[in-house]
This record gives structure tokens, C-alpha cells and sequence, in this order.
């Protein structure tokens, strides 16, 4: 146990001086090339002709979700810019934005696994796929989220 009484385990799950946290921190900036990417492909269209539209959408959808995943590797003890610290810092705001993460979550959730399990093969059965892989991506941003409103809240 330490002086505070916790243990060297929690104190190191929770990311203080962590290998561990140091590596998944550094991991974090992997969000940048996956969302350089995904906006890569929302682009192909336009020098290629729009008949690669839809399985561009679909890889766009793909890069971006792997880039969100990615995002949530960051260190939630510290906010990225004075923004995001007002919106997690006011109790309201924080809610606000965790409930409407949540609600995104849920719609990419429902129209993916829609649009997978009953589209026959073909694009909408990808694009459906896409959609999937960027609703998952967003319950991790959820999760993240909910730590960050819960470090940073500051309750009246």
C-alpha cells in the first residue's frame, strides 16, 4: 500500500508513469493517419468518377471508426484544448455531450447491424459494415468520454 492508501496496481492502472499508459498514449496519435485515410477516401471519388462512390464511403467509414478507436487510447486526466475543458468541466454540458455521443452510438449501432444483417451482398451490405465499424468505435469513445466528464466535472 501506498501513503494515500492505494496500491501500486491501481496507481498504475490509473496511468500514473505507467509503461503502459505511456505506450497506449503514444499509440493514441495513430487516430491522425487513420483519419488522414478515411478523409482520403471521401475524396477518390471526385478523381476517380462517382462510380467508386459507395465503396469509398465504405473504407471512409472504416479508417474513420479505427481512427476514433484509436483517439480513446489518450490520457482522460487531461483535456485537448480549452473547448472540450468547458464542455467537461460544466456539468450540464458534459451531459449533454455524453448523451448525445450515446444517441449517436445507438442510431450508427441500429442502421449498421440494419443494413448488414438484411442487405444481400453488394454495397449496402459494406457501407452497412462501415456504419457497424464506426458505431463500435463509438461506444469506446463513450467510455472515454464518461471518464473525462468524471475528472474533470466540477460540480456547484
Amino acid at each position: 500500500m501506498t501513503m494515500e492508501g492505494e496500491d501500486v496496481a491501481t496507481k498504475s492502472a490509473r496511468g500514473q508513469g505507467s509503461r503502459v499508459a505511456q505506450f497506449f498514449q503514444a499509440a493514441s496519435y495513430l487516430q491522425y493517419p487513420f483519419m488522414l485515410v478515411a478523409l482520403g477516401y471521401t475524396l477518390v471519388p471526385y478523381f476517380t468518377g462517382f462510380d467508386t462512390f459507395w465503396p469509398s464511403v465504405n473504407k471512409a467509414l472504416i479508417f474513420a471508426g479505427l481512427g476514433i478507436s484509436f483517439s480513446t487510447l489518450q490520457d482522460t486526466s487531461k483535456t485537448q484544448n480549452n473547448f472540450s475543458k468547458k464542455i467537461w468541466q460544466d456539468p450540464k454540458k458534459g451531459q449533454r455531450a455524453l448523451i448525445l455521443i450515446a444517441l449517436t452510438a445507438l442510431a450508427l449501432l441500429c442502421f449498421g447491424m440494419y443494413g448488414f444483417l438484411t442487405a444481400r451482398e453488394g454495397i449496402a451490405k459494406e457501407v452497412g459494415f462501415g456504419i457497424l465499424m464506426l458505431g463500435i468505435s463509438y461506444i469506446g469513445l463513450l467510455k472515454s468520454a464518461i471518464e473525462m466528464h468524471e475528472r474533470h466535472r466540477i460540480d456547484a
